[in-house]
């Protein structure tokens, strides 16, 4: 394994054919990456603006928002750069890659002992009222980071019911409705509030901002550049424990904020996932986090702990059944293939395009 050194050096490169790929069959991979664009404007501010996940007055924005870059990305094997295409540090909003991010944090929170048992209701550790009703009393860690929770309430502004009945087949299309909630643990739903209420309850704790714990416990000792940044709403302002005034952060840009990086700081996260949470024989996140997180939920079977497995093969029918995926809108992937050591980084790729794009890479591989 091969682990870069720190930004702004170079990723260590190496021939196709040395890591067992078809030189040309990769191009053609790398050719249809580039050539199938999101049809995402360049205009993001513009986009979520306008409507594109609900309509007003639920669609009001709260965090910032950057325009763009164009396609591009980039394919490890074994921590060896193989092939990229566009501009692999232009640095632009990743959505809900960033939950997967809120999964790593939440694996060195038990680490570190903040939270002792996943299995265990949040409201014992978390005393802020959020967790106080009879609905969300009984949620568990498990439950946020398995998109399990059925955790109801308002938070920042943004009630969990604006994304309750939330279709991921037909997202930007405005289907989204109301339905009856269950009990906790009994029904799964990608509701970006309840992850966001999973972020609240790690900054509660930490008891420091999670931006600071991800550059000090992740990014930094991978050798990540510091160009990245995890914005929060101008709403998510809590005071800690010891008085301090800090921003919450969410898990995606559904309404502005979340996390902006390059592909080159998403691969290394991609390479520490891939080994297991080691990074050059130092243990960052235990290795059995990642076991637990790529184990799917049995109420969905392309779900982890915040991250999308492929174990029915639906997710990605060209994958391999033990990859696993930071996916966000408007076409950002990261492609973790630990059968293959393959690391790889979609970003502003159309996602319809996304599987074509993986067959292509496995069909490089000889033998």
């Amino acid at each position: 394994m091969i682990f870069p050194a720190p930004h702004p050096a170079p990723w260590p490169e190496a021939a196709p054919a040395a890591q067992g790929f078809d030189a040309a069959k990769l191009a053609e991979a790398v050719a249809h990456a580039a050539a199938h664009e999101t049809p995402w404007p360049r205009d993001l501010a513009g986009h979520i603006g306008r409507g594109s996940f609900e309509p007003p007055p639920h669609n009001e924005v709260l965090g910032p928002l950057w325009p763009r870059g164009g396609p591009a990305g980039m394919v490890t094997r074994h921590g060896a750069l193989v092939a990229r295409w566009g501009d692999t540090r232009e640095v632009s909003q990743t959505f809900s890659v960033a939950k997967s991010y809120l999964s790593i944090l939440a694996g060195i929170a038990v680490a570190q002992g903040l939270i002792p048992d996943i299995d265990r209701p949040v409201r014992e550790t978390v005393e802020d009222g959020g967790f106080d009703t009879p609905q969300n009393a009984p949620v568990t860690w498990r439950h946020l980071l398995t998109n399990t929770s059925e955790w109801e309430g308002e938070l920042f502004g943004k009630a969990d019911a604006i994304d309750r009945g939330r279709n991921l087949g037909v997202e930007g299309q405005g289907r989204k409705g109301e339905r009856a909630l269950q009990a906790a643990g009994t029904h799964w739903e990608y509701n970006d509030i309840r992850v966001n209420r999973l972020s609240l309850a790690l900054l509660r704790r930490f008891q420091r901002p999670l931006p600071d714990v991800f550059r000090e416990s992740v990014l930094g000792p991978i050798g990540g550049s510091a160009e990245w940044r995890w914005d929060g709403y101008r709403t998510s302002w809590v005071t800690l424990a010891d008085g301090r005034r800090v921003q919450s952060v969410p898990g995606g840009t559904h309404w502005g904020g979340g996390v902006s990086i390059h592909a080159e700081d998403q691969a290394r996260v991609g390479l520490l996932a891939l080994n297991g949470g080691a990074w050059a024989g130092r243990q960052l996140v235990p290795a059995s986090w990642f076991e637990q997180s790529t184990q799917p939920c049995p109420l969905n079977p392309q779900y982890g702990f915040l991250w999308w497995l492929n174990a029915d093969g639906t997710r990605f029918p060209s994958a391999a059944r033990d990859a696993f995926f930071a996916s966000g809108a408007g076409g950002n992937l990261t492609w973790v293939d630990p059968s293959s050591g393959i690391v790889a980084v979609l970003r502003w790729t159309d996602p319809a395009a996304m599987d074509g794009f993986i067959d292509r890479v496995r069909a490089a591989l000889k033998g």
